[in-house]
């Protein structure tokens, strides 16, 4: 089970590291469409998207069917689920590292405003 999950993971963060496919996801986000309309505001070929769309269909987040002639594609945000809560876990080990750090730094703030200064008077050198 680990190793499935850790494999979809894998899957689902290397589709998103492409600015193509998020921005297929993204418009798939509005609704399903068709492969020739997601291809339309890229200027890239046809083979180039449905390559796009391979890897997206393999991470889990895109379904794909026929209807009639036409291929057509939906979002499947389950995967994106899965890869948010593991985020989240780093966020709250981030987060708790930042609060420890302000509170260290509270204290040392606190312990040199209550040190008295030994420094010389500008009149007593």
């Amino acid at each position: 089970m680990v190793k499935y999950q850790q494999e979809m993971l894998d899957n689902v963060f290397s589709a998103l590291a492409d600015p193509t496919r998020r921005a297929i996801l993204a418009r798939l986000a509005e609704g399903e469409s068709s492969v020739g309309e997601l291809a339309e505001p890229f200027n890239i070929s046809l083979p180039a998207i449905s390559r796009h769309l391979r890897v997206l269909r393999n991470a889990g987040l895109v379904l794909r069917h026929k209807d009639g002639r036409v291929r057509r594609c939906a979002l499947d945000a389950a995967p994106l689920k899965a890869a948010s809560d593991w985020v989240e876990t780093y966020r709250r080990f981030w987060d708790d590292q930042f609060d420890a750090l302000a509170e260290y730094l509270e204290r040392e703030q606190e312990n040199s405003n209550a040190q008295p200064t030994n420094k010389p008077k500008e009149n007593e050198k």
